[in-house]
C-alpha cells in the first residue's frame, strides 16, 4: 500500500485552463505540484473567443500573443458583429481611448483552438516540473471542511498540503463533498458546434440572432480558430432541444436545421461533409464558500459564466492565478488566512453574478431587448462589462477595501440592470411573450 502513497505540496484536481494555470503558477512558486486529469480527447472543450482581458494572463503563463499567432494556435479577435437575420449587422468595437494613457489597453485579442492551446500550456507545465498524473479522484478523506487525502480510481493515495479543484463545472467535485450554496443563473442550456473550412474568415467573433423578439434569446457563433477554418455553435435552451428530440430529430438534424436558416452556413451544411457535432449541457451557476482551511476552487467548478460573455477563459485564468498566489503566500502557515479567503471568495461571486446576471436580464430574456432594440440592449450589456474587466485588470483589487469597492461597483451595475428590466417588463405590452426564468 506504501508504494500506492504519493506525498506532494500541492494536488491540483483537473487539468483544464484553471487547472493548468494553477499547476504553472504553483510550480513556480518553488512547491511540488501534482496534478491529476484523466486523458481528454481532442475537441472536447469549446471556450474558443477571448475577451479583452485574457491576453495578458496568458502572457503571465509565458503564451503571449505574438508567440500564439505564430505558432498558429489563435487568430486575431479585433470585434464583435451582430448578425441579425433580416441582414442587419452591428459592430461592438473597443473605442481607441483605451488604448491611450492612463489605459494603455491591448485593443486586439484571440480567438484559440482550445486543443493546441492544451498542448501548449501542457509543454510549459512539464518544463515546470508540474507531475502529472492520468487518473480520476474517486474519494476524499476529510476532517470537517480539511481535506486529509485522495483517492483515485487506479488506487493511489495522495496526501497534500494544499489541494486546488479545478475539476470544471460538470464534476464540482469540492462543490458536491461539502454540499456548498450555489445560485444558478437562466434555463439549463444547450451547445451543439462543429469545424468548418472556409475561403473567408473574418478577424472577429460573428453572433448571429434572430431580431424578431424572440421570447428568449438562442444564437449561433462564429469563431475562426484558424485563418481558414471557423468554429460553428448554436446554443438554445435545454427544453427547447428536448422538444425536438421529443419529435425524433437528432442533435445532427437540428445542428443543421438551425444553420441551414442563415445562407452563408446553408452552403457549408450542404458542401462539407462535417463529423458529428459536438454537444454539451451547462447551467450558469456560482458556488459560494469556495475555500477551506487548506483548499479552494477555481474555473468552471467555481463558476460557470455564460459563453456569450466571452469571459470564461478570464476568469477561469483570475481565479488560478489568485488562488495559487493566496496558497503559495500561506503555504508555510499551513492554511489560509480567512480573510484573503473571503475576498477571494466574494470577487469570484460578485464576478461571476455580474456577468451571468448581466447577459440574462440584459440579452437572452426578452424585456429590455424588446423594448430597446437587440443592438441597443448589446451597448448596455457591453460597455459595462468592458469597464468592469478593465477596472479588474487595473485596479487588481485583493485587499478588503479594494475587494470591498469593486465588488460594489458590480453590485450596482446588476441592480440597475434588474431595475431596468422589470421596468421594461412592467410596462410591455400584455401580449408580449415572455418567459421567466431565475437569475
Amino acid at each position: 500500500m506504501q508504494e500506492n502513497l504519493i506525498r506532494t505540496d500541492v494536488t491540483v484536481i483537473g487539468g483544464g485552463l484553471a487547472g493548468m494555470a494553477s499547476s504553472i503558477h504553483l510550480a513556480r512558486a518553488g512547491l511540488d505540484v501534482l496534478c491529476i486529469e484523466p486523458a481528454l480527447e481532442e475537441g472536447s472543450v469549446v471556450g474558443e473567443s477571448l475577451d479583452w482581458s485574457a491576453p495578458e494572463l496568458l502572457r503571465a503563463l509565458g503564451l503571449p500573443m505574438e508567440h500564439l499567432i505564430a505558432e498558429d494556435i489563435a487568430t486575431w479577435k479585433r470585434h464583435v458583429v451582430l448578425q441579425l437575420w433580416d441582414g442587419t449587422a452591428y459592430d461592438y468595437v473597443p473605442g481607441p481611448w483605451l488604448g491611450r494613457s492612463p489605459w494603455n489597453i491591448e485593443l486586439r485579442t484571440l480567438h484559440v483552438d482550445r486543443a493546441r492551446l492544451r498542448n501548449a500550456l501542457t509543454m510549459i507545465l512539464l518544463q515546470q516540473g508540474v507531475t502529472l498524473l492520468d487518473d480520476r479522484v474517486s474519494a476524499v478523506d476529510r476532517e470537517k471542511r480539511q481535506v486529509t487525502a485522495l483517492t483515485t480510481q487506479g488506487g493511489k493515495r495522495i496526501s497534500s498540503s494544499f489541494y486546488v479543484d479545478a475539476s470544471g463545472f460538470a464534476a464540482s467535485l469540492f462543490s458536491r463533498i461539502f454540499q456548498l450554496p450555489s445560485h444558478h443563473y437562466g434555463p439549463r442550456k444547450v451547445a451543439i458546434w462543429s469545424y468548418f473550412d472556409v475561403s473567408d474568415a473574418i478577424e472577429g467573433t460573428t453572433l448571429h440572432a434572430e431580431g424578431a423578439r424572440p421570447p428568449y434569446m438562442d444564437w449561433i457563433w462564429e469563431i475562426p480558430i484558424h485563418p481558414r477554418t471557423i468554429s460553428v455553435g448554436y446554443v438554445a435552451p435545454g427544453e427547447t432541444i428536448r422538444a425536438w428530440r421529443q419529435q425524433g430529430s437528432t442533435i445532427d438534424e437540428i445542428y443543421r436545421e438551425r444553420l441551414s436558416r442563415i445562407p452563408r452556413f446553408r452552403a457549408l451544411v450542404e458542401s462539407q461533409q462535417s463529423a458529428a457535432p459536438l454537444v454539451t449541457s451547462y447551467r450558469c451557476s456560482n458556488y459560494r464558500n469556495i475555500t477551506g482551511p487548506n483548499w479552494l476552487v477555481v474555473g468552471e467548478a467555481a463558476a460557470m459564466v455564460d459563453p456569450m460573455t466571452s469571459n470564461g477563459v478570464t476568469a477561469a485564468l483570475r481565479h488560478a492565478d489568485e488562488g495559487s498566489r493566496l496558497i503559495a503566500r500561506s503555504f508555510h502557515r499551513g492554511r489560509l488566512p480567512r480573510l484573503a479567503a473571503a475576498m477571494y471568495n466574494r470577487r469570484v461571486i460578485e464576478l461571476a453574478r455580474f456577468f451571468n446576471c448581466g447577459i440574462e436580464k440584459v440579452i437572452y430574456d426578452a424585456p429590455i431587448r424588446n423594448a430597446i432594440g437587440v443592438v441597443n440592449a448589446g451597448e448596455v450589456y457591453t460597455i459595462p462589462a468592458w469597464l468592469m474587466n478593465l477596472f479588474y485588470s487595473r485596479m487588481q483589487p485583493r485587499g478588503l477595501f479594494g475587494t470591498g469597492l469593486f465588488c460594489l461597483a458590480l453590485q450596482s451595475l446588476r441592480f440597475a440592470a434588474s431595475f431596468f428590466h422589470w421596468l421594461c417588463r412592467r410596462f410591455s405590452k400584455p401580449s408580449t411573450a415572455r418567459m421567466e426564468f431565475a437569475s
